[in-house]
């Protein structure tokens, strides 16, 4: 990364291309990102757990080994997003890949700069992992801070017994919470919440501060 330059963030990328690595390093550094690069999801996972990356690139090998090490960033409360990128992608994988928690499925071959751009966009969207930003539909009762950190663990794919010990309450208040967003939101069930506060239904989600 450029010295005048202040980071945007890490950016945990793997690829078993050494040059594809390269070549995404580079450009991530030019635009004022911090990388570092993974062989295997092994490396990343580990890695993860002792650092939040603003962005993570994951490449879907064939073999769609790649689903495992998304759903484990799930398990493991890693809310940073991530972009699938595959160079034998297919509908089903892509399906596949979303509903396991991918930000974004992107086909190989690609453009750097395209890369750089939709890495922009998804932190944009997710905002920093520390922060008390939260995505929320215009219009709709604000979440509190509590309904809105049981949002983010609704995202990650954890259920309710999960939330619960994350958050060291009872199954039953995570309950409570969760119908409580699901209320604000207008929104049927869970699939249908995730649907509208991320922008997947009719409906645009937001971020407000708060």
């Amino acid at each position: 990364m450029p010295g005048n330059m202040l980071s945007k963030g890490e950016v945990f990328v793997i690829d078993t291309d050494a040059a594809a690595r390269e070549q995404l390093s580079t450009a991530l550094q030019q635009n004022a990102y911090d990388v570092i690069c993974f062989a295997d999801g092994a490396s990343l996972l580990s890695e993860a757990k002792a650092r939040m990356p603003a962005c993570v690139l994951l490449e879907m090998p064939p073999d769609r080994s790649g689903l495992e090490v998304l759903k484990r960033l799930r398990e493991e409360n890693c809310m940073a997003p991530v972009l699938v990128t595959s160079a034998k992608g297919s509908i089903a994988m892509a399906v596949d890949a979303i509903k396991s928690g991918a930000f974004d499925f992107i086909e190989k071959p690609f453009r750097t700069r395209d890369i750089v751009e939709r890495i922009d966009a998804a932190i944009d969207e997710f905002g920093p992992p520390a922060s008390n930003r939260r995505r929320w539909l215009p219009g709709r009762e604000p979440l509190t801070e509590r309904e809105s950190e049981v949002l983010e663990h609704l995202a990650a794919g954890l259920t309710n017994k999960e939330i619960a010990r994350r958050m060291q309450l009872s199954a039953r208040t995570i309950e409570g919470y969760r119908a409580s967003v699901l209320k604000k939101a207008g929104a049927r069930n869970v699939t249908d919440l995730l649907r509208r506060i991320f922008g997947q239904g009719t409906a645009q989600a937001t971020v407000t501060q708060g």
